[in-house]
């Protein structure tokens, strides 16, 4: 398991609070300053948390249209076309993916001018053949990882006490 549940409990900690101090953190948890950071440590080196960035809004920024864009791919360009789409500023998510497409980006714009700005410019990267995209018309359920969180500490603990 990668996290037991003292950690699910520091990783939700992180994600309700994440501008607190680590030795605030430990009081809360009741825990050692010394223990917690070792299981920080141990959850960055373990690649559990990968970041400590604040969340920003694409919208407050300017961009509130949200595209998501399928894109396929001429075979054998993948890398290629994957490190053309990194120099674009409006692409601020992209997988390789199975199914419809080989590639699968998550989009943002001004408007929806500045949208199709963008798309033409995906479809003059060599490799690239076709785009399909979808508007996001409101986001349902916004990025959240504390419910996956306190899943994962839930599993843990009736592993704990099953042992």
């Amino acid at each position: 398991m990668p996290a037991d549940e003292l950690d699910a409990r520091i990783l939700a900690l992180l994600l309700e609070q994440p501008r607190t101090s680590v030795r605030e953190y430990a009081r809360i948890l009741g825990i050692a300053r010394g223990t917690l950071q070792a299981r920080l440590d141990r959850l960055e080196r373990d690649g559990v948390i990968t970041d400590y960035a604040p969340s920003l809004s694409p919208a407050a920024l300017g961009h509130p249209v949200l595209a998501f864009v399928h894109i396929e791919v001429t075979q054998g360009h993948l890398d290629d076309v994957g490190d053309a789409l990194a120099a674009v500023p409006e692409i601020i998510e992209a997988f390789s993916i199975t199914g419809g497409g080989d590639l699968f980006t998550r989009v943002v714009a001004r408007d929806n001018a500045h949208l199709e700005d963008v798309i033409q410019r995906l479809i003059q990267v060599p490799g690239v053949v076709r785009t399909r995209t979808e508007m996001a018309l409101r986001e349902r359920v916004p990025y959240r990882l504390t419910p996956l969180v306190d899943s994962v500490g839930r599993a843990a603990a009736a592993v704990s006490r099953g042992s």
